[in-house]
C-alpha cells in the first residue's frame, strides 16, 4: 500500500505546512514516490485521542464491542480512546478491571485506556478500590451518574490526588432533573416535553470547584453544554484552579431548535439553547474548553426507536467527529485547523498524560459527503447528524507503524 499526498497540509510543530508527502505502507516521508497513487487536497495530522467513549464491554456487547468500537475509532482518525466505566461489571476493583483489560488486550485495534469508577458500582455510596486500579486507568469517573454527595466527592478527590490521578466528573444534580429528557427551553415548552434545567449541570461544577480549591485535586469536567458552565470554568481557570473540560461536537453545532421527535436527538446532557451553543463556541475559541470528546454512546436500534421521551440517552459520534468539526468550525473560520488538532489530539494527550506515539491520520478535504449511519463500522447507528453534508473523509489511520484503517 503506497500513496503520494500531493500538496498536503501537514501538522508540524504546532502549525500547518504544505508539502508533498509519500506513504510507503508504514510511515511518511517528504520524498516523492512517483510510482504511488496520487491524492490531492489532503490533511495529515496526529491521530486523535478521545477521552470519553463508551465501548460497552463487558456487559453490553449487543450495543458495541471493544473490537467494533476501536475499528470505528480508527475510521474516525483516532489512535487512542479512553473507555467509560458504566459497564457490567463496573471496573470498581482490580478483579473487575482485569475483566475489561483482558478484552482490550484481545480485541482492541488501537490503544484503549479504561477509567475506574469513583464509587462501587457507580452507586455513590462508598469509594471504589482506587489504589488497586490506579496504574492502569486514565482516571476515575462515575460517568452516567453524578456524585451527589459533597462529602463523597471530597473524599474521592483526596484519594485520587494521593494516587496522582484525575477525577473526571459527570456533573449532574439528580434533585433538579424532575424526569426531564430534553433541555428546559423553547422546544420542550412548545412540544409538551419535560425539561432538564441548566443548573443541574453547572451547579455541581460550581460545588466541585470549591472542593478542588480545598483538596488540590486535578479535575476534568465531562461534556459541558451550558453557558453558565463555560463561564464558571473560565473564572476558575483565571483563579488558577486545576480544572479542564470537554464538550461534544453536537453542543457546538446544534441546539434545541434543531430537535426532532426522534430518539437520535436524545443525549445527556441535552442539546441546549442557541445562546448556550454560542457560549460553547466561544469557549472553544478562547481556550476555556480544552478538548472535544465525542461521548460516543451506542445503543441498539430498538433502544433508540422510542422517541424523545422513551429512547435511551446517547448518540454515536466517533466516525463523524472530525468531518463535523472541519465542516462546521474550521471551514467557516470559527477555529483554525491548528486549533482543531489541539482540541482533538494535542490537549487530551497532554492533560491525561498519554505519552505514546499518536501515529497519524489522513483526511481528504473539499468533497461533499453525506453522513449515512448505514456505513458506520460502529454497531450504534443513532446520530443527530444523519444526512448532514460534510467535506472531510478519512483515507488512512496509522498507529505504531500499523495501518488500522485505510480507504486508499
Amino acid at each position: 500500500m503506497k500513496a503520494l499526498f500531493r500538496g498536503a497540509m501537514i501538522y508540524d510543530g504546532g502549525v500547518m505546512k504544505k508539502a508533498d508527502v509519500s506513504f510507503d505502507g508504514t510511515s511518511l516521508s517528504l520524498s516523492v514516490d512517483t510510482s504511488a497513487p496520487v491524492f490531492d487536497n489532503t490533511v495529515i495530522i496526529p491521530g486523535f485521542c478521545d477521552v470519553h467513549v463508551h465501548l460497552r464491554e463487558p456487559g453490553f456487547s449487543y450495543k458495541e464491542t471493544i473490537k467494533s468500537g476501536t475499528l470505528a475509532s480508527a475510521r474516525g482518525g483516532y489512535t487512542c480512546v479512553c473507555a467509560m466505566p458504566n459497564l457490567k461489571p463496573a471496573p470498581d476493583c482490580r478483579e473487575t478491571l482485569n475483566e475489561q483489560l483482558e478484552i482490550i488486550r484481545r480485541d482492541a485495534v488501537i490503544p484503549v485506556i479504561p477509567y475506574g469508577t469513583i464509587t462501587y458500582g457507580e452507586m455513590g455510596e462508598r469509594l471504589s478500590d482506587m489504589e488497586s486500579m490506579a496504574a492502569d486507568v486514565a482516571g476515575f469517573s462515575d460517568d452516567g451518574r453524578g456524585v451527589q454527595s459533597r462529602d463523597m466527592m471530597r473524599e474521592a478527590m483526596l484519594r485520587a490526588k494521593s494516587l496522582g490521578k484525575m477525577i473526571v466528573a459527570h456533573c449532574e444534580d439528580n434533585s433538579l432533573l424532575r424526569g426531564g429528557y430534553v433541555h428546559d427551553g423553547d422546544y420542550a415548552r412548545a412540544h409538551g416535553h419535560r425539561g432538564i434545567c441548566s443548573e443541574s449541570e453547572w451547579g455541581p461544577i460550581a460545588r466541585d470547584i470549591e472542593l478542588i480549591k480545598e483538596t488540590g485535586c486535578a479535575y476534568h469536567v465531562c461534556h459541558i453544554s451550558t453557558k453558565e458552565s463555560v463561564e464558571i470554568i473560565r473564572r476558575a481557570k483565571a483563579e488558577g484552579v486545576n480544572i479542564t473540560c470537554e464538550t461534544g461536537p453536537h453542543y457546538a453545532l446544534l441546539d434545541d431548535s434543531d430537535l426532532r421527535e426522534d430518539g437520535r436527538f436524545k443525549m445527556n446532557p441535552p442539546l441546549r439553547s442557541p445562546e448556550d451553543r454560542e457560549a460553547i463556541i466561544e469557549g472553544l475559541r478562547d481556550g476555556t474548553i480544552d478538548m472535544i470528546a465525542t461521548d460516543h454512546a451506542p445503543h441498539s436500534a430498538e433502544e433508540k426507536a422510542r422517541g424523545l421521551e422513551g429512547s435511551a440517552f446517547g448518540v454515536v459520534g466517533i466516525e463523524t467527529c472530525f468531518p463535523l468539526v472541519y465542516t462546521g468550525l474550521v471551514m467557516p473560520g470559527i477555529i483554525s485547523m491548528e486549533r482543531a488538532v489541539e482540541l482533538l489530539s494535542v490537549n487530551p494527550r497532554k492533560r491525561f498524560g498519554i505519552d505514546h506515539d499518536a501515529g497519524f491520520t489522513v483526511f481528504s478535504l473539499g468533497k461533499k459527503e453525506r453522513i449515512d449511519p448505514g456505513d458506520f463500522i460502529s454497531m450504534g447507528k443513532s446520530t443527530p447528524f444523519e444526512n448532514a453534508e460534510v467535506e472531510a473523509k478519512c483515507l488512512l489511520t496509522v498507529y505504531d507503524g500499523r495501518v488500522v484503517y485505510s480507504e486508499l
